[in-house]
């Protein structure tokens, strides 16, 4: 093993612990089994465990890089041993683990310089595996859908508030410059996908999963159109309802297979996330049975580079049950049998590693108010979801994508250039 002893007075505090580490729980260096999996690989950057009882620092990397100290309990060092995809986190949550200098982001930015632990911490099944894992973990019909998406989406409004944009926009943001703020990269994002859109005065559109109806009303005030926006999340459905008064949006509580009518546009943002892999065919059927003819689709999703995996198993527990990221390499043969013509696909790379950079800054400056709203575990969990899921977008193979899709071959222009036209127009505006 290269990791090195290291006798050092700790300093600092656990991340949002607000205690030092002599104070609180008892951190030791972590077991054998466990210390030679960490060092086998983090092969780069500088990263510590401390012994709280002798001050000792158990070295791992080389050194370069900021340092990220952490403190780790028996009891949760033997749990992250045993099972690390789903106990790092739980560990983290119950403060049995804990960033005792630097912050999870350090830690996170440590673990996958290493391209050794990104393929650790990567979930792997074989094909019959892989099915019937889906099968059961992605089960998303009507009834398990709703009971997710409150899981995740019925959370008080007032916690999306400390740290999403003032359009509570909690998807992908646009950064068509790297010095852009929050606010302005979010309208960039709607503004980016309105112009793959085509609006026309008249026409009629359908946001699916239209979140707290900030994508609606922005499309709303672009043209003179009529919007329906649909979601499952009741405390959606007020705020969006709400907002909407006095506009030409109209928000419903409704599972997308169950709109009815044509549409000469269609948008999704940030929801086929949930849809699930065995349930595509059946999203891009209705998307293709309630497009007009002559009609527009945009769909932006979240996607992973290296084909397709499993939800990590965290994530799926306490985040987004039934939620998974799919490889194009899944979304294409569904837009094949529904007779969709793939009119452009985009990839976003690093937009959402720096939305969930700003999330994480934001949060972490009022999380004396989310700790108010819920509770020091429930911060934890939040915390670490941010943290590794900037991780993920920086290290770990995902992006976002934009799919527009037509029925007819003519429907769109030949070339990109209203796309960027209609960019450079907002930007200028």
């Amino acid at each position: 093993m290269t990791s090195t002893f290291v006798p050092e007075e700790p300093t600092g505090s656990p991340s949002g612990a607000g205690r030092s580490s002599q104070a609180g729980p008892a951190f030791v260096h972590p077991p054998r089994p466990l210390a030679a999996l960490i060092d086998r690989t983090i092969r780069k950057g500088n990263l510590s465990f401390v012994d709280s009882r002798t001050g000792e620092r158990l070295r791992f990397g080389d050194g370069t890089g900021p340092g990220v100290v952490v403190g780790v309990t028996a009891q949760g060092a033997a749990r992250i041993a045993a099972n690390p995809d789903l106990a790092l986190g739980e560990a983290y949550m119950d403060g049995s683990l804990s960033v005792v200098e630097g912050d999870i982001r350090g830690l996170f930015a440590v673990i996958f310089r290493n391209p050794e632990a990104a393929a650790v911490s990567r979930p792997t099944a074989g094909p019959l595996k892989l099915r019937l894992l889906r099968a059961l973990r992605q089960a998303n019909d009507r009834a398990t859908s709703r009971r997710n998406v409150a899981h995740h989406y019925d959370l008080s409004a007032d916690l999306y508030r400390l740290f999403l944009d003032e359009d509570l926009q909690y998807s992908c943001a646009y950064f068509a410059r790297p010095d852009a703020t929050l606010e302005q990269a979010q309208h960039a994002k709607k503004q980016h996908l309105i112009g793959k859109l085509l609006l026309e005065d008249g026409q009629s559109v359908l946001d699916i999963g239209c979140g707290w109806g900030g994508m609606a009303l922005e499309i709303a005030r672009s043209a003179d159109v009529d919007v329906l926006g649909v979601t499952l999340s009741k405390e959606q459905l007020a705020i969006a309802s709400e907002r909407g008064r006095g506009t030409r949006a109209r928000f419903s509580l409704a599972d997308y297979r169950d709109v009815s009518g044509t549409f000469d546009r269609i948008v999704s943002v940030g929801m086929f996330e949930h849809v699930g892999v065995p349930h595509y065919d059946a999203f891009f059927a209705t998307v293709a049975r309630l497009l007009s003819d002559d009609g527009v689709a945009v769909v932006h999703s979240i996607g992973r580079k290296d084909g397709p995996g499993l939800t990590n198993p965290w994530i799926a527990k306490y985040i987004f049950p039934g939620g998974y990221i799919p490889a194009l390499s899944e979304v294409l043969p569904s837009i094949e049998r529904a007779g969709l013509w793939v009119t452009d696909i985009e990839i976003l790379r690093l937009h959402y590693a720096e939305t969930l950079r700003h999330w994480f800054e934001r949060f972490m400056e009022r999380r004396e108010e989310a700790r108010r709203l819920y509770d020091e575990r429930f911060c934890r969990m939040w915390e670490f979801y941010l943290a590794c899921s900037e991780s993920a977008f920086r290290a770990q193979g995902h992006m976002n994508f934009q799919i527009q899709l037509a029925k007819r071959v003519d429907t769109v222009p030949l070339t990109r250039n209203y796309m960027t036209d209609h960019d450079r127009a907002v930007a200028a505006a």
